[in-house]
Order: C-alpha cells, then structure tokens, then sequence
C-alpha cells in the first residue's frame, strides 16, 4: 500500500493494547484451512449501512486440533470500543463466542469439541456493518462508501501461534490463508457496487438491485457503493478492468489510470505469472488520505500512476503471494515497490548509496510494531530501502537470475504464503555468489 501520510498517533498503541499471548501450534501447519464464506447483506438507502449473515466452513489441517477459532473484526479499529464498534456479530451458531480483544478486532468462538485433522466445521452469525465518515479504506466520502476489512474473517495458526496482532494505520495487520467467497449484496439500484471477484447483477425488489459476488483463491474480500462513474476495457492478455470515479474526478483522468492499469497489469503478469482473477475493479478518489489501498481484484486509488501501478503489483506480492504483512511488511511492500521500479524504467542504480540508518536496531525485515514506533521511518526504509535492496540483489546475482528467481518463487508460493527465511533460501539457490554478507549488509534478518 502506498501511504502519502503517515499517522502517528498509532506510534505506541501496540504497547498498550496487551495482544493475548500466542497458543503455540505443535506442528505449525497454518490453519484453519480451505475457508469457503458465505454472505448475504441489504444495504439502506446510501449503502453507509449494511446488515445480514455470514458463515464460513473451513477445515483442520493440522495434525493439532481446533478447539477454538477466531474472528477478525478488523473495522472495529474505527469505532470506540466498546460502546459503538462498527462491526456487529450476533447470534453465533458452530460455537461459543467470547467478549471482543485487541481493542475490539478479535472474537474467540469456542469450537463445541475440538476439531481433528482433515475434518470441517462451520461457524455463522448476524453481521451488521456501519460505514464511518472519512475517505478511508473503510470509510465514507460523501455519498460513496468504501468497505475494506468490512467483513469478518478467520484469523491464522501457524508455528508462531495464533496471530491476534493489533490493526495498525501505518500499513497493514492482514495475514489470511486463500479462502472462496459467495457474496450476495442487496442494494438500491442506484448505487455501483465494484468488489473483489466476479460479480452479476440481477433485479430485486422495486428500486433494487442483487449483486452476486463470486471470488476464489483470495485472501480478502473488499467492496464500494455509491454512484460512481463506471468504465470498462479489457487488457491485451484478456483481463477485465473496470475503472469507478467519483463525480469530482474527469473522465480524461479515469482514462489515464485505465491506460496505466492496463499496461501495469500485463507487465507484471509478464514477470510473475498470469493474472489468475479474470478482472480488476480501479475505485478512483483524489480524497484519500492515502496513495492507494489494495484488497484481491479490487483497489482504492488516487489519480497516480505510480500508486496504481504499485497497488495492482500487490495482486501478486501478498495476494496471490501471501504473507504475514504486519510481522514482515518489506515481503509485499518492498517488493511491489520494486515491482513498480520495472514497470516504470527506473534501475535503482546507485540508490543504495543514499542509505543512511537512524540506529541499529533499524532494519528493512522490521515488523509494523516496530515501524507503529518509528511511523516516520517506515515509508523510507521499507519502501525505499526495501526496493534498492532488490535492486541490489538483482546486479548481485545477475539481472536473468533475478527474473528467474522472482517467477519461480510467485510460482512456488502461489496462493500459498511467503517468509523471509523461505525468500532468502531461494535467491541463495539462485546463484553460486555467498549471499549472507548481502543480507547483513541490507538489513534483512529471518
């Protein structure tokens, strides 16, 4: 995600949030598994608030059984907790649920025996969503309204535990397993509804609209509502791009980002693999407080092209390669950054002589508890430092080793989930040049 600001008020609010201590996992294996969601929501009249249900089938695929899972209430970050939390679950059914934590983002539901290997459960609740003021990723500009994280997903159990990190403003908390969405959205006719996945619309009652949202294979599932301005073409190697504008933004300005959509989505598939989704939804407005926000299919923008060219390489480096962004935030941002490097021509050439560390505790391979402390440091150091780093690996092994590299590894983690330690293995094997002074040298640890 490309931040223009970054808010410091979120500095040190980790230390005081008091995350649960982790449950460790015997055998690491990330689950739940395989989640399938299904919802159904009715929006009023402005599509600011949206009530239905959702549920979710997953599987165990750990050797360790499920006793319980967890719910990440994400956009309850935006409200005051607990007195007027965004984010409304009721009447769970397929367990137990506890009071809310971690400031109101995550629900422990209580499984009513614990789940085997390779055996499924199902969990369902009321879901009742109401959209904040503000251009934001979840928010309201207007009569637009924008639902990132809106929906509640299950959060992830891996060798470190379950993961209950806190929601972070200065980049992202998200860490999901691939998981298929069926996402049902009742609406008033006069509101557009881009979203993640593939959508088709049919009537419903007088002056309404249903939107069918199908979506597989991604990590989260995002949407808009509002009476955007819509247009439509299709990239040369077959990928729908639909490009939404508030009224304020010009129609040459909207045809401008469907040009560098376009092209910035073939010149990354033609680096890290096809496009798998089908079709990409660009919602433009120059009110963001951000560059640009990306969920699967689906991206927040202002009128940049370097913004867009970067948020749609996060189609590739963290959602169809997956990682942990807020214990390891350089593997998408770095890289999308870099990515976004090629498609615009620029090398990077001497850009690591500019590096200048404010301690020694500083590194690019830092998590967002660190950066929440530091938030001034983290656009430069990830993002910039992050990129040249690549750069740097690229003349260090080889520009054709480097293209190879980067394929194979989305290849290899494709829908799956990268690591640092995973990454540096594979560039290692990429190449017979020693790269551990490389890596100490750039600050990258794991």
């Amino acid at each position: 995600m490309v931040r223009r600001l970054l808010i410091v008020m979120a500095a040190l609010l980790v230390l005081a949030w008091g995350v649960p201590p982790a449950a460790h996992a015997a055998d690491g294996t990330r689950t739940p598994g395989s989640p399938s969601y299904t919802v159904t929501l009715t929006s009023n009249a402005s599509g600011s608030t949206w009530a239905g249900h959702e549920s979710v089938t997953f599987s165990n695929p750990s050797a360790d059984p499920l006793t319980e899972v967890y719910l990440r209430l994400w956009d309850n970050y935006h409200g005051s907790c607990p007195s007027s939390t965004p984010i409304t679950v009721t009447n769970v059914t397929g367990g137990t649920p506890s009071p809310l934590s971690v400031s109101c983002t995550a629900m422990k539901i209580t499984l009513p025996a614990p789940l085997a290997q390779n055996r499924s459960a199902t969990i369902g609740f009321d879901l009742s969503i109401v959209v904040p003021g503000g251009a934001d990723r979840f928010g309201r500009d207007g009569a637009y309204n924008f639902l990132g994280n809106a929906l509640p997903v299950l959060a992830v159990r891996d060798a470190s535990g379950w993961h209950l990190d806190p929601y972070t403003n200065n980049g992202e908390s998200f860490y999901a397993v691939v998981s298929d969405y069926s996402v049902t959205l009742d609406h008033p006719s006069s509101l557009l509804v881009p979203a993640t996945g593939i959508a088709v619309d049919t009537p419903g009652t007088s002056g309404r609209t249903i939107t069918k949202v199908t979506a597989k294979n991604v990590r989260e599932f995002a949407w808009a509502a509002g009476p955007f301005v819509k247009t439509t073409s299709t990239t040369t190697t077959g990928v729908v791009v639909n490009v939404y504008r508030v009224s304020s933004i010009s129609s040459a300005s909207a045809n401008s980002m469907m040009t560098t959509a376009k092209n910035a989505l073939v010149a990354h598939a033609g680096r890290f693999g096809a496009y798998p989704y089908g079709e990409v939804d660009v919602v433009l407005d120059n009110n963001f407080w951000f560059g640009g926000m990306e969920y699967p299919g689906f991206v927040l923008d202002v009128v940049s092209s370097t913004a867009l060219a970067h948020e749609l390489a996060h189609q590739w480096w963290y959602g169809i390669v997956g990682d942990d962004e807020y214990n390891s935030p350089w593997l998408d941002e770095s890289f999308a950054s870099y990515a976004t490097d090629l498609y615009n021509g620029v090398t990077g050439a001497n850009c690591w002589n500019s590096v200048s560390w404010q301690s020694s505790a500083e590194k690019i391979s830092n998590s967002m508890a660190y950066w929440d402390a530091h938030p001034s440091r983290y656009g430069t150091v990830v993002y910039t430092y992050g990129k040249c780093a690549l750069h740097d690996l690229r003349r260090t092994i080889g520009t054709t080793a480097m293209e190879n590299l980067l394929r194979d590894y989305a290849a290899a983690h494709w829908y799956g989930i990268s690591t640092t330690a995973g990454f540096k293995a594979a560039a290692q094997a990429a190449t017979s040049v020693n790269l551990s002074s490389f890596w100490t040298t750039h600050r990258i640890d794991g």
